[in-house]
């Protein structure tokens, strides 16, 4: 329904604007500057700073343009000697507590009070009372704190709440004594770094990056997280061939992440550049042998003359190649390439936790966005934990609950956090994930609770509010059976049509890109990568590996890696299978290649170079293409991303008409177009499959009731994650020093000890 349009001057401009708009927004729409600090979009209002002030006529005193909605008529005023008056001397009381510290704060140049200081120059300071002094402290391992710079804006105290929903930072003390900090003075909470982000000043700031450069010394390269599905977008500033940091400010980037990421994207970056890296291709030249270093050329010819021997002897089968939901989609689409075309075999899969094969073939409704999931009216979670392993959608879901007065069902079988903001919890029985797929898809109240664990009538609530539902239902979900899926993926059959009414999916996988994977037909392979290891030293003689096989797949077959005849892999850090590896290549991270994701949206992004490859790593396709020429196939990528992706959206459904280089706005990412089925016969199958898998189904063990720590699996330390000692020190409990005035750092050890010896759900 199209917004009701009204009449605004602004400046002597006459503008249409929807009816209700935010004045301030409206007026920087225009072109017409309104300064703030206070005031951030999509937050509570503070109205603190009093920089908006505006003359709107017929109101007898200036008004802050934050708190206003435009009505019709009105005329308004945003520069004028009064004006620029008042605005300075509320700047003047900002300054009246801070310290003139520019050329040694880490916020220097990027600063919003310096920058209005500057812009207007000329400002008096009038005060001569003392200076209100407190001393710079760290408020977490990864959070530093310089109070004096405090404007008291507040932005870092909404966003702590409405963000993240975890109230962790707050300003206490009254009047000119106000200060931002902590309840007992150290910070326990998931430290995604968010409040940093949004601080004006430097206030806060980044704990592992502080006095290590100027912002004006790094190159900025806009690109896409590798830790999730959500594929937030971020700025790496690199200096030197080396990653300072990750940031996702709106002066450097606007993606659909806004200035939100999470801890993982804005402080695991240090395994880029770390030490432990791959840094020369190895060769084990026999079995039981260590691996030695080799040339590029040697890797290669040794690769290529053992797969050669191995195609000759047993046939293109008897070799595997499995891609990674990691990797780029130019280097899965080389791999899956490669397997057709030059092995000749059909065994290619993805290191995944969990195929969507099932949910895709039978998707009846487009995939949600995150706007979509912010503006949403109904939202169904069943399963998954998206506060910790997919954070922005857990952010979005706070927000159009909280902001948008959106109705959240939760169906979980553990109490996660994210339950505070549900309009309906239904606790079910560890296990019962694919059975209450069959509630809400199949209508089967009474097998389903008493399966699950609940009482019918809850399910009958869950359903009515999805059923009275006006606007759009979106519907989530973690790790379900393939059955489960095909029932899911057709809820919208199920409810049938309501005017008004829009369902959405939102698919939870666990990769920055599992949906790229399931895409370029990864999944769609004689085995799967549980297979691979199964067939090991019977049916598969060899395998090619891009990154490294889960420990999921790797429990209970420890020995199946050691059974081959030949195993290649290409990684960026010695793991569990480049241990039997007879060759191993170094391979760039995603801060060294070009190339795209495609996130849980469904949402193809750019992936771009911001460092040269570190010591001799290539980009995983670069590989994949030379072993493919020493093979005697061209595939004609010419050294280019940008040609391996126009072949691959010629020849990928979902991705017909993409361009690569219309890829680059970030502001308007483009949607794989993943087809819509009717399957109402595979539905009804599905169904009834399901209800059989549900009847034979037996639960054991308690219901799970204790709501999991912050950070639990946020904070396990990886095989990347795990090279920033914050991790491994937060993942220890996060022990608050002997005195916060000093860095923390000095108790992270690098002693293996300190790390877990279990890796989280995703595995990295």
């Amino acid at each position: 329904m199209a917004a009701e349009l009204i009449k605004v001057t602004i400046n002597g401009n006459l503008y249409e604007v929807e009816k209700g708009a935010r004045l301030i927004d409206v007026c920087r729409e225009k072109g017409h500057a309104v300064p703030s600090f206070c005031y951030y979009a999509d937050l509570a209002l503070q109205a603190s700073c009093r920089m908006c002030l505006v003359r709107i006529e017929k109101m007898p005193k200036l008004q802050t343009s934050c708190t206003i909605t435009c009505t019709d008529g009105m005329s308004v005023t945003t520069e004028s000697e009064e004006i620029e008056k008042a605005q300075r001397g509320m700047v003047e009381f900002l300054l009246a507590n801070h310290p003139l510290d520019c050329p040694v704060c880490d916020r220097g140049g990027e600063c919003e009070l310096q920058e209005m200081v500057f812009d207007w120059g000329g400002l008096e300071e009038r005060f001569q009372e003392k200076k209100n002094y407190y001393p710079e402290k760290f408020l977490s391992p990864i959070v530093a704190n310089d109070p004096q710079r405090c404007i008291l804006c507040k932005r870092c105290t909404r966003v702590c709440d409405e963000w993240m929903g975890e109230d962790a930072i707050e300003a206490g003390g009254r009047g000119s004594n106000t200060v931002i900090g902590t309840f007992d003075g150290w910070l326990n909470c998931s430290q995604c770094g968010n409040c940093i982000e949004v601080c004006p000043t430097g206030t806060l700031l980044d704990a592992t990056y502080r006095h290590q450069a100027r912002p004006w010394e790094l190159s900025q390269t806009i690109t896409t997280c590798n830790f999730c599905s959500d594929g937030c977008q971020m700025s790496l500033g690199s200096r030197a061939g080396e990653v300072m940091r990750s940031v996702a400010r709106d002066r450097y980037v606007n993606g659909i992440n806004g200035e939100f990421l999470c801890i993982k994207g804005r402080f695991a970056h240090p395994f880029i550049n770390h030490d432990e890296r791959i840094k020369t291709p190895l060769i084990r030249y026999k079995k039981g042998g260590k691996l030695i270093p080799a040339t590029w050329d040697e890797a290669i010819r040794h690769t290529t003359a053992k797969l050669e021997e191995i195609k000759a002897a047993h046939g293109g089968d008897a070799i595997g190649v499995v891609g990674s939901p990691r990797v780029t989609n130019e280097a899965n689409y080389a791999l899956v390439k490669f397997a057709r075309e030059v092995l000749g075999t059909n065994n290619y899969a993805a290191t995944d936790a969990f195929s969507l094969a099932p949910f895709f073939k039978a998707l009846s409704a487009p995939l949600a966005t995150h706007r979509d999931i912010r503006h949403a009216k109904t939202i169904l979670v069943i399963g998954g934990e998206p506060e910790e392993l997919q954070p922005l959608t857990g952010r979005q879901i706070r927000q159009a609950v909280r902001n948008g007065g959106a109705k959240l069902v939760i169906v979980n079988s553990v109490p996660i956090r994210l339950k505070q903001a549900a309009a309906q919890f239904i606790h079910m029985n560890p296990g019962a994930d694919d059975t209450a797929v069959l509630a809400f898809a199949g209508s089967e109240y009474a097998t389903a609770a008493h399966k699950m664990g609940v009482e019918p009538q809850e399910l009958v609530d869950a359903r009515r509010i999805i059923e009275e539902t006006t606007g759009d239902v979106v519907v989530m979900f973690g790790e379900l059976g393939a059955t489960a899926q095909t029932a899911l993926a057709n809820i919208p059959t199920a409810y049938g049509e309501r005017e008004g009414r829009r369902f959405l999916f939102h698919p939870l996988p666990l990769y920055n890109n599992s949906v790229g994977a399931h895409d370029l037909g990864l999944m769609n392979g004689a085995l799967d990568a549980t297979g691979m290891l199964d067939a090991a030293g019977t049916s598969l003689r060899a395998l090619y590996v891009a990154g490294s096989f889960l420990p999921r797949h790797l429990a209970g077959r420890d020995d199946a890696l050691s059974k081959l005849d030949f195993l290649v892999v290409q990684e960026m850090f010695e793991t569990e299978t480049t241990a039997h590896a007879d060759v191993v290549f170094p391979a760039a991270s995603y801060a060294e290649t070009d190339g795209t994701f495609t996130n849980n949206s469904g949402l193809v992004q750019r992936v771009r170079q911001s460092i040269p490859p570190v010591h001799q790593s290539r980009p995983d396709w670069m590989i994949t293409d030379a072993l493919a020429q020493a093979l005697g196939v061209n595939f004609d990528f010419q050294w280019s991303a940008g040609k391996v992706f126009l072949e691959l959206a010629r020849t990928t459904t979902a991705y017909a008409g993409m361009k690569f280089a219309l890829l680059k706005d970030e502001t308007q990412p483009v949607q794989a177009r993943h087809a819509i089925a009717d399957n109402s016969d595979a539905v009804t199958a599905a169904l009834e499959n399901l209800r059989a898998t549900v009847e034979a189904l037996s639960i054991e063990g308690a219901k799970l009731t204790e709501t999991p720590p912050v950070g639990h699996e946020l904070f396990k330390p990886g095989t990347l994650t795990g090279k920033t000692p914050q991790f491994p020190l937060l993942d220890a409990g996060n022990p608050k020093p002997p005195t916060v005035l000093v860095s923390p750092l000095y108790q992270i050890s690098v002693d293996p000890t300190l790390r877990r010896a279990t890796v989280n759900a995703a595995g990295d």
